[in-house]
């Protein structure tokens, strides 16, 4: 069995989501097994090279992990021909002109959404790829955890009969930070730093919506800042000038309606961080990041509503937990194998920067939704729109 190398430019990588999802769960974990197994038999290894500000946090990461490669110069990475793949894991504001470097250098690219700040430049930057013909792909990790590729089994299945509405849950108590430290980064919660959950959490909603029930075709949104001062890392009370909740409906093809609240301010009451319910004709079913619990029809029980009995009738109870029947790895590592097939050997990529503009679009009309108080319709975007 041939073995070839694939060199990774990994931007931002000692940010959190950089360092535990995308390299020591993703890139090392994927080292470890022996690189990505390819449909030829063959097997591709992966070469990174670690990207930063800070040389010190850099050569502590390589010598604790056994990389050979770093640098804080992202030009010397992009002009070295050993490095093919760019992959960005920085701040939304850093992320257009280093994506645009790495356009210009000819790499295949890999981002954290959002992929800009707005619409126009997300869009742009699916323009340039295109015209240059280089491989992108942005993360869709949502989609590839275990309650959802259950949920996408039970969808492909008929399970549901005709899907009616999705209800989704989102968030937990992000503490203020000054009885006891947040557990989010401050710039989170300013808009000037590009914080906001609308800006974080609605371009998940569309990818998770668009490929599991159908194209987001308007949204009607409310977002507020329920927590009006944090403390920062510092120990320094600052305004929190970015939405911290976002209560949202949105209209799907097909006629599904789907009504999503996301909230850094709300105490959990669920099973999971995050939990959808899904209601059709045949059946229903609620699912986390990992569990998915199902109820058929002829499983259904007949509530009655009577407000001067107690009822003693555990609902709860009623729920079938769907098996498993297969072995989930961890999503950002799954979706990694997927795109180094695909600048490989040009394996099936559906996750490009198109994408990642209706995900930053779904956002930025989010917002004009709440400011407006109106409902926006979504147009369909295309590479050649005006």
């Amino acid at each position: 069995m041939s073995e070839s190398t694939i060199g990774i430019i990994m931007n931002g990588v000692s940010g959190r989501m950089g360092y535990r999802q995308h390299l020591l769960r993703s890139i090392l974990a994927i080292r470890e097994q022996g690189g990505v197994l390819l449909a030829d038999g063959s097997r591709v290894q992966v070469e990174p090279i670690l990207v930063g500000r800070s040389e010190a946090k850099l050569a502590e990461l390589a010598a604790t992990h056994g990389i050979e490669n770093y640098t804080t110069s992202l030009d010397d990475a992009l002009a070295d021909d050993r490095w093919q793949i760019y992959a960005d894991f920085l701040v939304t504001q850093a992320r257009v002109p280093a994506i645009k470097k790495a356009i210009a250098a000819g790499k295949a690219i890999y981002t954290e959404k959002p992929t800009a700040e707005s619409f126009e430049e997300a869009l742009e930057l699916a323009r340039l790829a295109d015209a240059a013909g280089i491989k992108n792909g942005v993360v869709h990790d949502k989609l590839y955890l275990p309650g959802f590729r259950k949920l996408k089994r039970l969808i492909d299945s008929g399970f549901f009969g005709r899907i009616l509405s999705v209800r989704g849950e989102f968030g937990y108590w992000v503490f203020e930070g000054d009885w006891q430290a947040a557990q989010r980064p401050s710039w989170n919660y300013r808009k000037e730093d590009g914080g906001g959950i609308v800006v974080d959490m609605f371009p998940h909603w569309s990818y998770v919506l668009e490929n599991l029930f159908g194209r987001v075709e308007s949204v009607y949104a409310k977002a507020v800042t329920h927590i009006p001062q944090r403390v920062d890392e510092g120990g320094q009370t600052y305004e929190a000038t970015a939405d911290d909740a976002a209560y949202a409906i949105f209209e799907l093809e097909g006629g599904v309606t789907a009504q999503l609240n996301s909230s850094w301010a709300v105490r959990v009451n669920r099973d999971e961080l995050v939990e959808f319910q899904v209601d059709g004709t045949h059946g229903s079913a609620v699912v986390g990041l990992f569990g998915c619990k199902i109820q058929p029809r002829n499983a259904t029980p007949k509530p009655v509503w009577n407000p001067d009995i107690a009822d003693t009738h555990d609902y709860d109870d009623d729920w079938i937990e769907s098996p498993a029947n297969d072995v989930f790895e961890n999503g950002f590592k799954t979706q990694w194998e997927e795109f180094i097939r695909h600048v490989v050997e040009d394996a099936p990529n559906p996750f490009d920067f198109l994408a990642g503009a209706r995900g930053v679009q779904l956002a930025e009309q989010g917002l004009i939704s709440s400011q407006e108080g109106r409902r926006i319709e979504l147009p369909v975007i295309s590479l050649n729109q005006r």
